[in-house]
């Protein structure tokens, strides 16, 4: 772990105005700066970033937090990776625990067997070739980190001159065994593309041969180890997540080139997945900031099963997008070397919806001329929308109907009970007492209070914002409705004097109900509600006189 001491030098160093300015455009509001939400549409700016509390908060979807947090957001990145990035940028110097120090360790490890691939594609010109063959340029090469992996004797002679031991050899997966207890590298005579992290930490590779005489597969990547997971890692990400989230798209290919020679010509939004086609595990990374997601996959068989799949689970799941389709022979890297740029742009601007490609393609695997056939093709496509809510199942019934050539009242979908969608961007309003936001601001900023007041007020006391005060003794800081509070101009900090006055206006206001609802609680004899009422009295007597009462639930 990261040790607290170095976080919180960090956390000195940074400034919200710097950390988010460099990510959205701001503009000045009063004491605070606004910008347009980056975690939700909208078209008037509610996102506020306050200097003075150095932390930001979103009044239309709620989000908000410190600049740690809005990093780990905006990058889909976990706490100690956006804490790393930040001290990277910020030139701060961290401090590590014994376990964590291993992970870096493992981090040196990899980096450095990176640049010694990168070194060997300078040595060796068939390596450089393939790449400026396929038209990848110099400086692709260098923002991908291009490398080329040589013979397995000179890549083990590396590692055990570096110091790398087998047992980190295999447990990083660049070294293995083979079914004799031979070792040898992983990577051996292939082009090398690293495979990085969303926040741009190196976990593995991805290798091609370059020697079609090779009797080898033509691509591997790393096994799944203790930090590289093909099934939830996507090539380039780390490249394009800026892009993807500024447009609010992006594009998925096949292919590792695909991608470096779709960055080339502008498309910097395009990542690819790692041999493997995209699963659940893909999900959370792609639901980062609610792109449009477009699958641009081969037209072979395989391609086209592969975006099925994907824009099937995509469709199922309420994420919009589309899929384009490559003729056969074709893909995005050859169309960009052809200089097909303008035609690519086309094809991305006007995918087929993943709803309208499912149906077609499930109706095209069977001969609608023939009656059963048609039937089989009717009940499959059903069988799909099924999957889908109920207002799409209404939405797409028409258009099964037309390109299946069958009338509406042969489609008998399932009409499954709407869900019930929370939602943070139009919550319901409530009343707010700005007399309780302000007690709520005021501990907030001055934490030292709640100890003052824990014996006094209760969440009982307030009517419109308990959960709010609850979040506050239970510091739980953090929390968007307080980030919501904290931030607002027009909820003001008191002073100590004018604090109290308030928790005792609080307080009398509630004894004062407290005494209306006596009466009507049947279940007190005349007895109990008169020792009540005399003992609600003499505390609000006190509190006439300015004194703090503790708190007390008579009923």
């Amino acid at each position: 772990m990261i040790e607290q001491e170095s976080i919180e030098t960090l956390k000195n160093r940074l400034d919200i105005v710097d950390v988010v300015g460099r990510y959205l455009e701001l503009k000045k509001s009063g004491a605070n700066f606004k910008a347009n939400c980056p975690f939700h549409d909208e078209n008037s700016p509610s996102f506020v970033i306050s200097p003075s509390k150095q932390i930001y908060h979103c009044f239309g979807c709620g989000a908000g937090g410190d600049s740690i947090k809005f990093v780990m957001e905006y990058e889909n990145l976990n706490y100690p990776e956006a804490i790393e990035k930040l001290a990277s940028e910020y030139n701060v110097q961290l401090r590590h625990t014994k376990g964590d120090r291993d992970n870096y360790h493992d981090k040196k490890i990899l980096d450095n067997y990176n640049l010694f691939f990168r070194k060997q594609l300078t040595l060796f010109g068939p390596a450089k070739e393939y790449f400026l063959s396929r038209g990848v340029y110099e400086s692709s090469i260098e923002k991908f980190e291009l490398g080329y992996a040589p013979h397995s004797q000179e890549s083990l002679q590396y590692l055990n001159q570096s110091g790398v031991s087998m047992k980190e050899g295999l447990e990083l997966g660049i070294i293995a065994k083979s079914d004799d207890g031979r070792v040898y590298a992983r990577f051996s005579k292939r082009i090398t593309f690293p495979v990085f992290t969303a926040g741009g930490k190196l976990v593995g590779f991805g290798g091609r041969i370059i020697d079609q005489r090779e009797n080898v597969g033509k691509y591997i990547n790393s096994p799944t180890t203790k930090i590289f997971d093909k099934s939830t890692l996507l090539y380039g990400y780390h490249k394009a997540k800026t892009t993807i989230m500024k447009k609010g798209e992006i594009i998925i290919v096949e292919g590792n080139l695909d991608v470096i020679m779709l960055h080339q010509a502008g498309f910097t939004n395009a990542v690819a997945t790692l041999g493997t086609a995209l699963t659940q595990k893909h999900i959370p990374l792609l639901k980062r900031g609610d792109p449009k997601i477009i699958l641009a996959y081969d037209g072979d068989s395989a391609g086209i099963t592969a975006a099925f799949k994907a824009a099937s689970m995509l469709s199922h799941l309420g994420m919009h997008g589309g899929v384009v389709i490559f003729a056969k022979g074709i893909d995005p890297a050859d169309m960009v070397k052809e200089g097909k740029s303008e035609e690519l742009k086309k094809l991305f601007a006007k995918p087929k919806g993943f709803i309208e490609f499912c149906l077609e393609h499930i109706i095209s695997q069977f001969d609608t001329h023939n009656p059963i056939h048609k039937e089989q093709a009717l009940k499959e496509a059903v069988t799909y929308l099924n999957t889908l809510s109920p207002m799409l199942q209404d939405e797409y019934k028409g258009y099964l109907s037309a390109i299946l050539s069958v009338q509406e009242r042969h489609i008998h979908l399932h009409q499954a009970p709407q869900q019930t969608m929370q939602t943070t961007q139009n919550p319901t309003r409530r009343h707010e007492d700005i007399a309780e936001l302000s007690i709520i601001k005021t501990l907030l900023s001055n934490p030292r209070m709640i100890d003052r007041i824990l014996n006094v007020i209760s969440s009982d006391i307030f009517q419109n914002h308990k959960q709010e005060l609850d979040l506050v003794i239970g510091n739980e800081i953090e929390h968007p409705l307080l980030a919501g509070i904290n931030i607002r101009d027009d909820i003001k900090e008191y002073e100590d004097e004018e604090f109290t006055r308030q928790i005792i206006f609080l307080l009398r206001r509630y004894y004062n109900n407290e005494l209306r609802k006596i009466n009507s609680i049947t279940t007190l004899s005349l007895n109990e509600k008169s020792f009540i009422i005399r003992k609600i009295r003499e505390v609000l007597n006190r509190l006439q006189r300015g004194e703090l009462v503790p708190y007390e639930n008579f009923l």
